[in-house]
């Protein structure tokens, strides 16, 4: 291969391009955000917890795996987890949430946090000042090259890559999990109003038939409170009366001959009853 054609394929690659000489300018320095190292730890959600818990075994149990490859499996493991196991995690991230959110509220009363604030403002004067300066006074030096790409740079690329993506396939995997289980609630709820529907029916109807019952109670009770029943010395009233009939049903059935003068006494007052309307 020739220095043409060595040069020409250097010009194809976008990590050795002489393209990359434009990418950032000598003398304008990366600036990186200010760290409070004084301040307390982030919290972590559930699934890294779990992944922190996790992976170490997993690594040990199979060696021959890349950092891509157990993530992955730890990604379909967390996915099939039993629903309690994982609500386990979730639990701790809230907890740890909470944790944060009261350290955090402590932490900004802190003389720390106010040298922090004042370090952070401090910073970001002199770096105004400094752009300004690069601004007003152009430097036509020559760009620093963008150091070539290492193996082990572009494999933990990669991993972080593939963990990336395992993440956003979980992702769309709970959103899909929630769409369900929203759908789920809807048609639960859904039911409980139809349920609710057929309660309020059915009380409104038992209350209509227990007025229509004590109605009927009334009418004989009172139309039958002439008739003498032997074996019965109570006033009918309309709490007894059903006492009354079940005792003169008995004494119509045993003894019919000896009772014909009851029978038509009671048989005659049935006649002339009004008895109310049944409910519909």
């Amino acid at each position: 291969m020739n220095a043409d054609s060595t040069q020409q394929n250097n010009d194809d690659n976008p990590l050795i391009s002489d393209k990359r000489k434009g990418g950032w300018p000598k003398g304008k320095k990366r600036r990186k955000a200010m760290r409070d190292t004084n301040a307390p730890k982030q919290p972590l959600n559930g699934y890294v917890r779990f992944l922190n818990e996790r992976r170490e075994q997993v690594r040990q149990e199979n060696p021959n795996l890349s950092f891509t490859e157990v993530t992955k499996l730890l990604g379909a493991e967390w996915t099939k987890l039993d629903k309690d196991q994982k609500q386990m995690y979730l639990d701790e991230a809230i907890k740890d949430k909470e944790r944060f959110q009261k350290e955090w509220t402590e932490y900004q009363k802190t003389d720390a946090y106010k040298k922090f604030l004042e370090m952070q403002k401090s910073d970001k004067s002199n770096n105004s000042q400094g752009d300004s300066k690069n601004s007003k006074e152009p430097d036509n030096r020559a760009v620093l090259d963008v150091p070539i790409f290492t193996e082990e740079f572009l494999d933990l690329n990669k991993t972080r890559e593939g963990e990336v993506r395992q993440l956003r396939k979980l992702n769309t995997e709970m959103e899909e999990q929630v769409s369900v289980l929203q759908t789920h609630s809807e048609n639960l709820q859904s039911d409980v109003e139809r349920l609710k529907t057929e309660t309020d029916q059915a009380r409104a109807s038992n209350n209509a038939l227990q007025q229509h019952l004590n109605a009927l109670k009334l009418t004989l009770a009172t139309n039958l409170s002439s008739v003498v029943l032997p074996g019965f010395n109570e006033t009918l009233t309309m709490d007894n009366v059903d006492m009354f009939m079940a005792k003169l049903h008995s004494l119509i059935l045993d003894a019919p001959e000896e009772n014909e003068s009851l029978i038509a006494t009671v048989r005659d007052v049935i006649s002339r009853l009004s008895f109310p309307l049944e409910p519909q």
